[in-house]
């Protein structure tokens, strides 16, 4: 088995379930690539040993590694995957933030995770992606994201317009704060707290949720992802912001964003006990009676 481990340099990599990751790795004769960075802060704060090696870039993963492991939380998934990239390798997030609906594997299930890839006993879940392209060239050769691509007031507290168009056709000018489009993964991050709706992956359809809309009658809205939308930006400051997950760009007002599902796919681990139900479910705390 050969995997591949990114992580944060932050105090909730460096418990006893870290070591206890690296300990269960080592019993299956794991290849371990690590991401160069995160390994020269864990070796300072836990026993790394076994067949350990890192990585840099997505290059020094492609061919080499048979899943990745993204250990923190949400966040921490979503820098992974800017690793991954569209070379289909399979990811599994382990959950030493908060939340975690993306990083789902709890810190207590490590060996139960471990022992799942070795034998293999998992399935692949494949989660659809959104790109976003300008004449700018924004976010480089990475321009997709898995969450949701997020258009912001920036510099100013007034509320901007965002005209939006569908295939070309015109659906609306949202005067608000911002404008969130989300794949039904990003539906349960920034778009859920906007008022947007809970949808299963795989779906097939893009959410758009603004965000603090001026008119209350503006309400999220669900398309088909098969459908391209074009963004245009007036704003009284001469720039606004765009965020692409967990990445952001500042853009001129001038500068029109086109937004599209990507055609590739990101490869997510699913456990045996793992579904969409379950999972919001247990983090959302549904059916939980505060009374009893």
């Amino acid at each position: 088995m050969k995997v591949a481990i990114y992580g944060r340099s932050t105090i909730d990599n460096t418990s006893e379930y870290s070591q206890l990751l690296f300990h269960k790795l080592n019993e299956y004769k794991t290849e371990i690539l690590i991401y160069e960075p995160f390994y020269k802060f864990l070796k300072q704060k836990i026993q790394l040993t076994g067949n350990i090696s890192t990585f840099n870039s997505h290059a020094d993963l492609i061919g080499k590694v048979d899943t990745v492991l993204s250990l923190g939380g949400d966040g921490t998934f979503l820098e992974t995957l800017s690793f991954v990239r569209n070379s289909g390798i399979p990811v599994l997030g382990i959950n030493t933030g908060r939340l975690g609906f993306l990083a789902n594997v709890a810190k207590s299930e490590i060996n139960v995770a471990i022992e799942a890839l070795a034998n293999k006993k998992f399935t692949i879940e494949k989660r659809s992606m959104l790109s976003i392209s300008a004449p700018s060239g924004i976010f480089g050769e990475v321009n997709y994201g898995l969450n949701e691509i997020t258009v912001l007031k920036k510099d100013t507290s007034a509320m901007i317009t965002i005209h939006a168009y569908i295939n070309g056709e015109y659906l609306n000018s949202y005067f608000a704060d911002g404008l969130i489009i989300a794949t039904p993964t990003g539906s349960t991050a920034y778009s859920l707290s906007c008022g947007g709706p809970l949808v299963m992956p795989g779906s097939e359809n893009f959410v758009i949720t603004p965000i603090a809309p001026h008119n209350l009658n503006v309400r999220p809205l669900v398309i088909s992802d098969n459908n391209i939308i074009t963004l245009k930006v007036d704003a009284r400051s001469p720039n606004y912001l765009v965020t692409l997950d967990s990445r952001s760009e500042i853009l001129e007002s001038s500068a029109e964003l086109t937004i599209q599902k990507t055609d590739f796919s990101a490869n997510l681990i699913k456990l045996e006990n793992q579904n969409f139900f379950t999972t919001i479910r247990n983090k959302l705390l549904w059916g939980l009676d505060k009374r009893n």
